[in-house]
């Protein structure tokens, strides 16, 4: 294969794309048994993890040694940039419908329910005594007794640390583009190491929340909306860390020059669009 030209570059037939489909096959089949009592379900389910992960490495190392090699040219940056963009957005349409879930449990579903329509179906009928309040875990307190997560602590913290990872990404960004290795080397690592600190204390907090607040995903709207919300969200925040050290190990052999980083760059709106999620969780979640 030549390197880049004008010409668009077209890659070779790939084996990734099959052996992904393999390990997605073993995690479906695996997650249902597991989940349906089988003891089994679980280590096919593991064997489906590891045939993703090791699809994930050999798939992203043979893109990284065709990026190195000089075959991709502006056009194909051009694409890569586009697709980030539309992946980005999706992910943004993904957790608008979970914050509108809220909006609607918060704001429509339980004031009828407590008698704010005139529709009788929604009142009387359903539950003659239930009174409409915020947070909720069901008429009858189904989600039996437990206190909210306030906004202070763990959760202020957590804030906190991911603002100042998107601050660090960013002087990272602009050292790589001044061509500051030292500094950009530094940041981008206090960046991803921000990352997993705010997820190991989102596990403290979720400790907290079962064993002290009796917080869980079962207590009622609340409960199922906050563990949905800040779960997906940690789900984001790991991935984005793992990739931001895959970034930095690439930054330490060299890789990525001021005029050619796309991988550096996709990776970093990434982790800002993460950040400015957490800040609107925060507020609507945590304050409200």
């Amino acid at each position: 294969m030549s390197h880049a030209d004008d010409r668009y570059y077209v890659p070779h037939g790939s084996h990734w794309p099959i052996v992904g489909s393999v390990g997605l096959l073993f995690l479906m089949v695996g997650v249902s048994n597991w989940l349906n009592g089988a003891d089994a379900g679980f280590w096919v389910m593991m064997g489906g993890v590891a045939v993703i992960v090791f699809m994930l490495v050999g798939w992203f190392g043979t893109v990284i040694g065709e990026s190195v090699g000089g075959l991709y040219n502006a056009q194909v940056d051009k694409s890569f940039r586009m697709g980030m963009f539309w992946f980005i957005f999706s992910e943004v349409m993904f957790f608008c419908a979970f914050f509108g879930a809220l909006f609607y449990a918060r704001n429509m579903s339980i004031p009828w329910l407590g008698g704010a329509s005139n529709n009788f179906f929604t009142n009387v009928l359903l539950w003659n005594s239930y009174e409409s309040s915020w947070p909720s875990n069901g008429p009858g307190k189904i989600g039996g007794d437990y206190e909210v997560m306030g906004p202070f602590g763990l959760p202020l913290i957590n804030t906190v640390i991911l603002i100042t990872s998107s601050i660090t990404v960013t002087i990272a960004h602009h050292a790589l583009l001044a061509g500051q290795r030292k500094i950009l080397s530094t940041f981008l690592a206090l960046t991803f190491l921000l990352g997993f600190v705010f997820v190991y204390l989102q596990g403290v907090e979720y400790i907290e929340a079962y064993e002290h607040l009796n917080l869980k995903l079962t207590t009622g709207i609340y409960g199922s909306t906050f563990f949905m919300l800040t779960g997906f969200h940690g789900m984001h925040v790991t991935i984005g860390a793992i990739m931001l050290t895959i970034i930095w190990l690439r930054v330490v052999k060299g890789h990525f020059t001021p005029k050619n980083h796309f991988a550096f760059e996709a990776v970093a709106w990434y982790w800002h669009f993460v950040d400015v999620v957490w800040v609107g969780l925060y507020v609507f979640v945590y304050w409200m």
